[in-house]
């Protein structure tokens, strides 16, 4: 009893000396400060976009320091919706003149979906045929595919406009589409790496029961292969919704202009010379909601389901 009871005060006096010389976790405070910092430099300039789009032209100047809107107004929106007279749009410091959106709007996603679908649904079939099929020269061709990696897009934009123009398809969408809707290097190398490293036990039982290379593809490999098929998708959509050169190149009608090309046409001057900046960040803004609809829905399911190891 003696032994327990000196034993006892020695471990209670004992106890705040050891929390007293705890270390200060000073690495995972400083992860958390530069990801804060982080998330501010990603979220400022979008808040600074939205906040010029909600103030008025007039007021802009003479707030250009403040972090709210300048006199909160959504009259941007409205003259790039074509909901404002070009008298009203004058009075707030627009320049009156009008935009198309939703025929641009409307050209942006037939563009962006069909080069989307078309470029990942043919990337996917050659990089089956890269990584499953076995022929001759199959290693060339796949070294030369990756090289065009290294042209850039400016060498390949004459030859294929004059193409285009040749074939009469200027303004037109399948001139649009026509160079962006087959396979791509990137996203075969991409899928090559995916269906290099699936397992081969469920395509052979398959070619057992009788199944051919285009069954195997089709319900076998793409089902297995959905993670990086949705992956890719997603960043080819975006990428094209983003284009401007192409379409710019060989649109010069308003009703073949994608949105990208649109804005960048819109008369952002009024009759006094000064830029139309809340307009241009309106449609600025609502120019980017689609992508990030798309990764607001589809980003966290995306990144949590892949997982580049096969058959599971």
């Amino acid at each position: 009893m003696t032994t327990a009871t000196s034993h006892a005060p020695r471990a209670a006096a004992g106890r705040p000396a050891a929390a007293r010389r705890r270390p200060v976790p000073w690495g995972r405070a400083g992860a958390w400060a530069l990801l804060v910092l982080a998330i501010l430099v990603t979220v400022l300039p979008f808040y600074w976009v939205l906040r010029t789009s909600l103030s008025t032209n007039g007021a802009l100047a003479a707030s250009s320091g403040s972090l709210f809107p300048a006199e909160f107004s959504l009259g941007a929106f409205k003259r790039v919706f074509g909901l404002q007279t070009a008298s009203e749009a004058i009075a707030e410091g627009g320049s009156g003149a009008a935009i198309d959106f939703w025929v641009y709007l409307r050209n942006s996603v037939l563009f962006a979906s069909i080069t989307t679908a078309g470029a990942v649904f043919f990337s996917a079939m050659a990089a089956y045929a890269f990584a499953r099929l076995r022929w001759r020269g199959r290693n060339l061709v796949f070294s030369l595919f990756l090289g065009t990696m290294l042209v850039p897009p400016i060498f390949t934009a004459l030859p294929n406009f004059l193409l285009i123009k040749n074939l009469g398809l200027l303004n037109s969408m399948l001139g649009l589409v026509l160079p962006y809707v087959f396979m791509t290097p990137f996203a075969i190398f991409f899928l090559r790496q995916f269906f290099l490293n699936m397992s081969r036990e469920v395509e052979e039982a398959a070619m057992l029961d009788g199944a051919k290379h285009l069954r195997i593809f089709f319900q076998i490999i793409l089902p297995n292969a959905a993670a990086p098929i949705a992956t890719l998708a997603l960043l080819t959509f975006i990428g094209q919704w983003n284009e401007y050169f192409w379409p710019l190149l060989v649109t010069t009608e308003p009703d073949a202009r994608v949105l990208q090309v649109g804005l960048g046409v819109f008369k952002s001057q009024s009759p006094q010379g000064a830029p139309d900046w809340s307009g241009l960040m309106a449609a600025t803004l609502v120019s980017a909601l689609p992508v990030l609809i798309l990764f607001a829905a589809f980003g966290k399911k995306i990144v949590n389901s892949i997982g580049f190891s096969g058959i599971k």
